[in-house]
């Protein structure tokens, strides 16, 4: 009498239900790594971004050139005139003092994240981020960013002095720092 048992026994399928298990969380964690990774190249573009802007806003302002030179954090008023050409706004002629100070509220309003807003809340800006802004009447202008990343990371290569000053404190393993160096003719 010959006996031939069909199926799975318990032990195979908590075999394979472990085995499952591991790869479900494998693949969990890779999905978190690769969130953090495209969150934190999205923070670098958004930094990329406003340091060409800022850029850009001096070239065509540049009587006013080494006055844009300071440090931003969000904290600028709105000026008495708005300068930028929108669809369906008055249009108001600004000399370059008042095209100047348009400019760097426009900076403020940017790194606060003012153009995403949920709920009455800008969230579109980078974390705790600073702008320092150095240019020199030869045209030499520097543009620094300085936010807090998402996790710690090593700290890198050394950094010129005013990039390295440029919103806090130069051991702090979260900080994160774009900066552009160029000459405005």
């Amino acid at each position: 009498m010959q006996t031939r048992e069909k199926g799975l026994s318990l032990i195979e399928v908590l075999v394979a239900l472990v085995i499952l298990t591991v790869g479900l969380i494998g693949v969990f964690n890779l999905h978190v790594i690769s969130k953090r990774g495209s969150f934190e190249s999205f923070q670098q573009t958004q930094a990329a971004y406003l340091a060409n802007d800022i850029i850009s806003r001096i070239k065509l302002n540049r009587s006013e050139l080494t006055e844009y030179s300071g440090t931003y954090s969000g904290t600028l008023s709105i000026p008495g005139k708005r300068c930028d050409v929108s669809v369906g706004q008055p249009i108001d002629t600004c000399n370059t003092f008042e095209t100047r100070l348009w400019d760097l509220y426009q900076l403020d309003q940017q790194i606060l994240g003012s153009s995403e807003v949920l709920d009455g809340k800008s969230i579109g800006g980078l974390d705790n981020v600073t702008v320092c802004v150095d240019a020199k009447v030869n045209g030499e202008v520097t543009v620094a960013l300085s936010w807090r990343g998402m996790h710690k990371v090593l700290i890198g290569a050394t950094q010129p002095t005013f990039v390295r000053n440029c919103g806090g404190a130069e051991n702090n393993s979260r900080r994160r720092v774009y900066f552009i160096n160029t000459v405005i003719l």
